[in-house]
């Protein structure tokens, strides 16, 4: 299956709203991301999408890290085979970590990662919301608050690996392919302006 399967949808006919706010993630990262034009083929789902992404990943409140979300993004979408987010997100976790080797020891098997015994419990419970979230009782949770996690780090690690695996999706049947940017992200130092 290839890109153009639901090509993306071109910045001029971008409804204004959204058009704005992909214009603002162009001027913060020096490119647009498939994703936002790829999903943009539904401005209402791109909508929705996007607001719940923001609401789960860029939050302010709890003990989770921006690394902590991008490495529970990272790791899942590894386990769902997802090429686009594991780029993707890989990216943003290797900036936010400061580690140009983590996002490819998470996605290839984040049991054996440099990452420390918190982001291991962590990462053992969403690969369980993941995989088995059927499985998940109340033995589940006392090993995450023995490494600090709140009642509502919780909901966020489980939440954010239930909405990856929502975009997981999406992005795998319909052939999103990582922009070729996102490779180098994290990995090499930015040029000097």
């Amino acid at each position: 299956m290839t890109a153009d399967r639901y090509p993306l949808v071109e910045l001029d006919n971008l409804p204004d709203d959204i058009r704005a706010k992909v214009l603002e993630v162009q001027e913060k990262s020096g490119f647009v991301p498939n994703v936002f034009l790829a999903l943009a083929r539904r401005p209402a789902e791109w909508r929705a999408f996007f607001a719940y992404h923001d609401a789960l990943m860029l939050k302010e409140e709890g003990s989770l890290t921006k690394g902590d979300r991008e490495m529970i993004v990272t790791t899942t979408s590894a386990a769902n085979r997802c090429l686009y987010c594991v780029v993707a997100h890989g990216a943003l976790l290797r900036i936010y970590e400061k580690k140009p080797l983590v996002a490819d020891q998470v996605a290839t098997n984040w049991r054996k990662a440099d990452i420390t015994p918190r982001q291991y419990a962590m990462l053992e419970f969403a690969m369980k919301v993941c995989e088995r979230s059927h499985e998940i009782d109340d033995a589940d949770f006392p090993p995450l608050h023995a490494h600090g996690f709140s009642d509502e780090d919780i909901w966020d690690i489980a939440a954010i690996t239930a909405f990856f695996g929502l975009s997981n999706r999406m992005a795998s049947f319909s052939g999103m392919q990582p922009n070729a940017e996102f490779y180098l992200l994290g990995r090499v130092p930015k040029p000097k302006k």
